[in-house]
C-alpha cells in the first residue's frame, strides 16, 4: 500500500491494496474457527451417539429384555468420560438379569406348587370372573366351573368376604353330575390387588359319605337284623328247653337257623358293599370294559342256578360293541344282581334274555325275565334300600332288599343310566346304559 502511495497511484488502487492486506490477515482466524467448529461437531456427534446407546440400553433394561447389557468401554468404544457410566450400567444390567432370573425361578416354583395342589384353586377378579385355575380345579369341574360359582351359598360367602375383607368358609353341595360336598375357603387378597379373591374348594364327599355310612349302617343293620336275630334266639331257647330231646325238631330248627344266619351274612355283605360303593361314587372309573366278552362270561356263571329252575338263557349281542367306561368288578356286580333277580323272580321253565347294543354316545345291556312283572306304582321306588314289592316272598327266597340299590349306585358312579320297564304279567326288563370309554392317546400302548 505504501508503495502505491509513493508511486502516486490513484486512490482506487490504494483502497484495493488495503482490502487485500486486511483479508490476508483474517485467514488464520477463519481457519482456526473452522477447526474448532469441526471438532465441536465431531465431539457433539460422539457424545450424542454414546448417550443414545446408553439410553437405548436403559430402555431395554426397563422393559426387561433378556440378555441386555449396556455398551462398555471394552465392548463398544465410547468417549473416555462415559466409560465409568457405561461400566456402572453394565454392572447394574448384570445384577438386574440375575435378579430377573431368580424371580423367574421363584415364579416357576410358585406355578408348579399351584398346579400340583391336591385341592381345586381358582382366582377371581372383582367381578367374580375366573382369572386362573389349577389342574385339580380343571380335572374336578372342567366346564362346570361357572355353574359351581353360581351356587347361592358360595356366592353369598364370596360376597361376605368382599364386603368384610376377611376370609370366609362355606360348605356347598353340588348335585350334578353326582352329589359332591365341598368346603369352600375364600380369601380376599390385600393391598395392591384389591377385590381379587383366592378360592380353594376341598372335596369332602368321602368324609361325609363315611359319616352317613356309619349312621345308615347302624340304622339299617339294627332294623333288618332284628328279625333274624329274634328268630335265632327263639330257636336256641326252644332247643335248650322243649326240644332238648326231640331229634327231628332239632334237625328242622337247625336248618331254619342256618338259613337265618346265611341271610344275616348276605345282609351284612350287601350293606358293606353298598357302603364301599358310596365312598367312591363321586370318582368315575378310568377303566374300559368290552361287553362282547364280559356279558357272556358273567352269564356263564349262572348256568347251575338256571338249571335248578329249568330256565334257559338267551344272549343277543350286537356285532362290534364299543368299549364302555367302567370298573369291571363293579359292573360284574351289577350284572350278577340283575341276573340273580331274573332267576329268583322269573317263571320256572321260562327264559332269561341278555342283550346289548350300541346306543348314542355309549352302549347298553339289558336283562329280561318272563316273570309276573311289577305293578307300575312300585317302579319308582325299586332302587330304594330295603324296598320290596312282596316282602314275604323276598325274604323267603333270600333277598336282602339291597340288590337294586347297589346297582343304582354303581351306575351313578359310572355316569350311566338305569331304566326299568315292567307290566304285570309280562315280565320285567332292567337296562343299563354306559358311556363310551375315553380314547387312548396315541403312543399310550395297547
Amino acid at each position: 500500500m505504501w508503495l502505491a502511495l509513493c508511486l502516486g497511484g490513484p486512490p482506487l488502487a490504494v483502497l484495493a491494496a488495503l482490502a487485500l492486506t486486511q483479508s490476508l490477515a483474517f485467514v488464520p482466524f477463519l481457519a482456526a474457527a473452522a477447526g474448532v467448529g469441526l471438532f465441536a461437531g465431531l465431539a457433539s456427534w460422539l457424545v450424542r451417539a454414546d448417550l443414545d446407546r446408553l439410553a437405548a440400553a436403559l430402555d431395554r433394561m426397563a422393559v426387561g429384555t433378556a440378555g441386555t447389557t449396556p455398551p462398555s468401554a471394552e465392548a463398544r468404544p465410547v468417549l473416555p468420560f462415559f466409560r465409568p457410566l457405561a461400566a456402572g450400567l453394565a454392572h447394574l444390567a448384570r445384577r438386574s438379569a440375575a435378579e430377573a432370573a431368580r424371580h423367574a425361578e421363584r415364579r416357576g416354583i410358585d406355578e408348579t406348587i399351584v398346579e400340583r395342589l391336591p385341592d381345586a384353586l381358582l382366582i377371581l377378579d372383582a367381578g367374580q370372573s375366573v382369572i386362573r385355575t389349577n389342574a385339580a380345579a380343571r380335572a374336578a369341574f372342567g366346564a362346570e366351573i361357572p355353574a359351581v360359582l353360581r351356587h347361592p351359598e358360595l356366592r353369598g360367602a364370596i360376597g361376605r368376604a368382599l364386603a368384610s375383607g376377611a376370609a370366609e368358609t362355606a360348605d356347598v353341595t353340588i348335585p350334578v353330575p353326582v352329589e359332591r360336598t365341598l368346603r369352600a375357603s375364600i380369601l380376599p387378597l390385600g393391598t395392591g390387588r384389591a377385590n381379587t379373591i383366592v378360592l380353594v374348594l376341598s372335596d369332602r364327599t368321602r368324609e361325609h359319605a363315611i359319616e352317613r355310612m356309619r349312621a345308615d349302617f347302624v340304622a339299617n343293620a339294627s332294623h333288618e337284623l332284628r328279625t333274624p336275630l329274634a328268630s335265632l334266639i327263639g330257636f336256641i331257647e326252644t332247643l335248650r328247653g322243649p326240644a332238648a330231646d326231640d331229634r327231628p325238631a332239632q334237625r328242622r330248627f337247625l336248618g331254619i337257623m342256618a338259613g337265618e344266619a346265611a341271610r344275616m351274612q348276605r345282609l351284612i355283605d350287601d350293606l358293606l358293599s353298598l357302603s364301599r360303593i358310596e365312598l367312591v361314587e363321586h370318582q368315575p372309573p378310568a377303566g374300559a370294559v368290552d361287553l362282547a366278552t364280559f356279558l357272556p362270561r358273567i352269564a356263564a356263571g349262572f348256568e347251575p342256578r338256571l338249571a335248578e329252575r329249568h330256565m334257559q338263557l338267551k344272549l343277543s349281542l350286537a356285532p362290534e360293541l364299543p368299549l364302555v367306561a367302567g370298573d369291571s368288578d363293579q359292573l360284574a356286580q351289577v350284572m350278577q344282581n340283575l341276573l340273580d333277580n331274573a332267576v329268583k323272580y322269573g317263571r320256572e321253565n321260562g327264559t332269561v334274555r341278555v342283550s346289548a347294543e350300541p346306543q348314542g354316545a355309549g352302549a347298553s345291556f339289558a336283562v329280561t325275565d318272563d316273570g309276573p312283572g311289577i305293578p307300575r306304582q312300585h317302579l319308582p321306588r325299586l332302587t330304594e334300600r330295603f324296598y320290596r314289592v312282596d316282602k314275604g316272598r323276598s325274604r323267603a327266597i333270600g333277598g336282602t332288599g339291597l340288590g337294586l340299590a347297589i346297582v343304582k349306585h354303581i351306575v351313578i358312579r359310572h355316569r350311566g343310566q338305569l331304566t326299568i320297564e315292567s307290566n304285570e304279567g309280562n315280565g320285567s326288563t332292567f337296562r343299563v346304559w354306559l358311556p363310551l370309554a375315553p380314547a387312548k392317546p396315541r403312543g399310550s400302548g395297547p
